[in-house]
């Protein structure tokens, strides 16, 4: 027993100036590194989940999307890695803002908030957000497509409204445009918060307007209950990953499952509960393969993006 314990051997990283990022990932299966070896699972498991019969769900919070990450999501979606994604309203909102050419800049975690305010500049860690390129840009864009995309309509899922919207955005980079382009539905739960969803409800004060949640509601446990098996990559937490485990419950539990986090299981958060809490509420099998790597997103993604396309 404790020779087979010790049979998995440490072993050294050899680096060369040409070295790929998969066959550097390749070299993290051994090298006894805490996340390290877990960055390797969690390709492993990816690459498994996308080569079967299975239906994948992407999961990630907005705050990535105000990052050049935003452009690695876009990737992912073109290639049907994933087959369906759940995000926040903020994801939309950021996505907007940057495919009508908002100008995000870099700044630092400890910058002067009051003299931010001062400046009419947002801050999300350490993305600078102009105030005029955020809530306003976002706001005349959707007065200006809502007419269009509801005319002859007074009911929409906001799936289907996002789909219509991505038909409208012309930015490559966008993850509504790699959406619609790849046909692959994007479900937001908490549609109403943030200044898209906002915006929505403004227009239907003046307008005969209704957004219809149970249509999509409908739509996803459909794909669920269609789904001979079912994986995600989930990266961060709230609500759009408790959607995720949440409706897969209902066939069982994922197949498959990877948690890109920072956040700590102890408080007894959502956002913090590890795979092996969903396997308790039947959100993930038993027989499930899982892995979380705790580390921050914007490192973690890339690398794992990088080994897989």
């Amino acid at each position: 027993m404790r020779e087979k314990i010790l049979s998995n051997r440490v072993e050294d990283v050899a680096l060369s100036k040409d070295i790929k990022v998969c066959d550097l990932i390749n070299q993290f299966k051994n090298i006894g590194g805490f996340m390290a070896p877990r960055l390797y699972r969690a390709v492993e498991i990816i690459k498994e989940m996308s080569s079967r019969e299975c239906t994948n769900f992407l999961s990630f919070t907005g705050n990535i999307v105000a990052t050049g990450v935003r452009g690695i999501l876009a990737q992912l979606i073109k290639r049907r890695v994933f087959h369906v994604i759940i995000t926040t309203c903020g994801a939309i909102d950021h996505d907007i803002a940057r495919s009508l050419g908002g100008k995000y800049a870099c700044g630092e975690f400890e910058m002067d908030d009051v003299f931010l305010n001062n400046m009419e500049i947002h801050r999300l860690g350490n993305v600078l957000i102009p105030l005029e390129d955020y809530g306003p840009l976002i706001e005349k864009f959707t007065k200006d497509v809502l007419p269009e995309i509801l005319k002859g309509r007074d009911e929409i899922s906001p799936s289907e409204l996002i789909k219509e919207i991505g038909s409208k955005i012309k930015d490559e980079n966008s993850i509504i445009k790699a959406a619609y382009d790849a046909n692959v539905p994007i479900f937001v739960p908490g549609i109403v918060d943030g200044s898209f969803g906002t915006n929505l409800y403004f227009y239907a004060k003046t307008n005969r307007f209704k957004l219809n949640l149970f249509k999509d509601m409908d739509f996803l446990i459909n794909m669920v209950f269609d789904a001979k098996e079912s994986g995600a990559l989930i990266i961060g937490g709230g609500i759009s990953k408790h959607h995720v485990i949440w409706w897969n419950q209902f066939r069982g539990g994922l197949d498959y499952c990877v948690y890109l986090t920072t956040a700590l299981e102890y408080d007894g958060s959502l956002s913090g509960a590890m795979p092996r809490e969903a396997i308790s509420w039947g959100k993930l099998k038993p027989t499930a393969k899982y892995i979380s790597v705790i580390g921050d997103a914007t490192i973690t993604l890339p690398l794992i993006a990088s080994a897989i396309l």
